[in-house]
């Protein structure tokens, strides 16, 4: 059988930029092809030649089973079977699922009419080739988020009997899904791959390279910088690919800097949280030091995911109390929020963190442009050159696009702007939900980087998130809700991500005096 997918010497070039240099990978019927690499390492630039959006430099080809893929031409993409599963997924919440999985291909119709009867039966068909056991009248906004993946992939793969589906691409698939629901995807991957489809699998999460991949490719600035056989790789060597040796020292530092920040720190409270009610939320408390870096951690449906929005005043909230210095805050009211020192980073940064189609500069101003007004005039020079700033330190890229739309960054260097945005704000308090979700090693090294800074600087930070390793390895403590409540408290020797799976058993396993919340601090 032809390889499914066969990459040779593929380069890009955009303007002075080079994107991609004599990239070369080969995917064969059934394999799953993870493909790494940071933040503008090129990833995407390659998914969207393959899919038609971009042409390559001369030179250099690609053939989809054998056959040349035409430059620039997603209509013959599709027809040599080529599928596309992108982060955002692409799907319209307000309406059904048999709806969107007609979307792309159509609906079946006699005189001009909707078979209301043959569409069902096809989207169900659909989704039970995936073993997605999903109503195909639901609404998407009422799926949980692996069934809103599974049913973008179960679109992506509708059986076509004139062009075949024989390679799937999956952009950062698991990037917004909660750890519990990441086991599940990963099966229906393998379960794909097991009918002969080729899925080259693009992700940030090592783990899941090797738990479901068979070959690996590492993308650094546009070059191929190591490819093989999982098998071959271990995590310390494909992060040492990914980003260096400096990473790797960094990595090592971690928990000795975490015993080095507890052993200095004087304790003052500086943020406190009292039976707050919100969401599955049954009365939650917890204060956090002067300093100190505190982690939130919870399947979904535990109420993790209401903590810090609610404490913000971006969500609702039903009772309890939120504490900044002693004073207390009002529900509701972000600008006083942002008024008493506190930021709020949200979980989605395309719907609550950022505004796409502002510039990168404006985005970062936005929340105090006091400081550029003189005479009743934005001082857009200054403002730029605060922008200029943060940029080189975060290390944003492209560093000259300050006043390009926020749309055209990659993800984790959205991310960094968006941090960017409030570290300006210089904040003693600081929340993020899901900070690095979708950033890749090296952006989320110096993403981690920038809030140990503002911890050792007096800063409390509050960090909600899916990532266990990510709270394990940046936090102090870690709280663990369950059913809505702490059921939980880890810090010193006991924070190890193998002690937060643990605390997610049900309330009546963990000890009263662990649940009562009489000890969190």
């Amino acid at each position: 059988m032809s390889a499914v997918l066969e990459v040779q010497s593929v380069s890009k070039t955009f303007t002075r930029t080079r994107a991609l240099s004599g990239v070369s990978l080969t995917i064969e019927p059934g394999e799953v092809h993870a493909l790494l690499g940071q933040n503008g390492s090129g990833k995407s630039t390659l998914i969207k030649i393959l899919s038609g959006y971009h042409a390559p430099d001369l030179g250099g080809g690609i053939r989809v089973q054998g056959n040349e893929l035409p430059i620039q031409s997603p209509v013959q993409s599709y027809r040599l079977g080529c599928r596309f599963v992108q982060q955002d997924l692409g799907l319209v919440s307000t309406l059904s699922v048999l709806d969107n999985m007609a979307l792309g291909s159509g609906f079946p119709t006699s005189f001009g009419t909707i078979r209301g009867k043959a569409t069902y039966e096809q989207a169900k068909a659909d989704l039970e080739r995936l073993n997605l056991d999903i109503n195909p009248k639901a609404m998407v906004a009422t799926l949980s988020a692996s069934e809103r993946t599974g049913v973008a992939i179960a679109r992506a793969l509708r059986e076509d009997p004139e062009y075949p589906a024989c390679l799937l691409v999956l952009d950062e698939p698991t990037a917004t899904l909660p750890v519990d629901e990441v086991d599940h995807l990963l099966d229906r991957v393998s379960a794909m791959a097991a009918t002969g489809v080729g899925v080259l699998y693009v992700t940030h999460h090592l783990g899941e390279v090797f738990r479901v991949a068979h070959n690996v490719s590492v993308f650094r600035d546009g070059v191929v910088v190591g490819a093989g056989a999982v098998r071959n790789f271990d995590h310390a060597a494909i992060v040492q690919l990914l980003a260096g040796e400096e990473l790797l020292a960094e990595e090592s530092l971690s928990r000795r800097e975490r015993a080095a920040r507890a052993a200095t720190r004087q304790p003052e409270t500086l943020f406190e949280v009292k039976g707050l009610r919100a969401g599955a939320l049954g009365g939650v408390s917890f204060r956090v030091d002067r300093g100190e870096i505190v982690g939130i951690a919870g399947l979904a449906g535990s109420g993790r995911d209401s903590v810090l929005g609610a404490s913000f005043g971006a969500l609702p909230r039903t009772g309890g109390e939120v504490m900044v210095t002693g004073q207390t805050l009002p529900a509701g009211r972000p600008d006083v929020a942002i008024s008493r020192g506190i930021a709020y980073l949200a979980p989605d940064r395309k719907v609550g963190g950022g505004v796409m189609t502002m510039s990168a500069r404006e985005n970062l101003t936005l929340p105090d442009l006091g400081p550029f007004w003189k005479g009743g005039l934005l001082r857009r020079r200054a403002e730029t050159s605060k922008t200029k700033e943060w940029f080189q330190r975060l290390s944003v890229r492209p560093g000259d696009a300050v006043n390009e739309p926020l749309s055209i960054f990659s993800g984790g260097n959205q991310q960094k702007i968006l941090f960017g945005k409030w570290l300006s704000q210089k904040p003693s308090v600081f929340l993020l939900d899901e900070p690095t979700q979708g950033v890749d090693v090296g952006a989320k090294a110096d993403l981690h980087r920038e809030l140990v800074t503002a911890a050792q600087d007096g800063a409390a930070v509050v960090v909600s998130s899916s990532d266990l390793e990510e709270l394990a390895e940046l936090c102090d403590r870690v709280l663990v809700i369950v059913d809505g409540r702490i059921s939980a408290e880890l810090g010193g020797t006991e924070l190890t991500e193998g002690n937060i799976t643990r605390g997610f058993m049900p309330l009546a396993a963990v000890p009263a005096e662990a649940s009562n919340g009489a000890a969190l601090h």
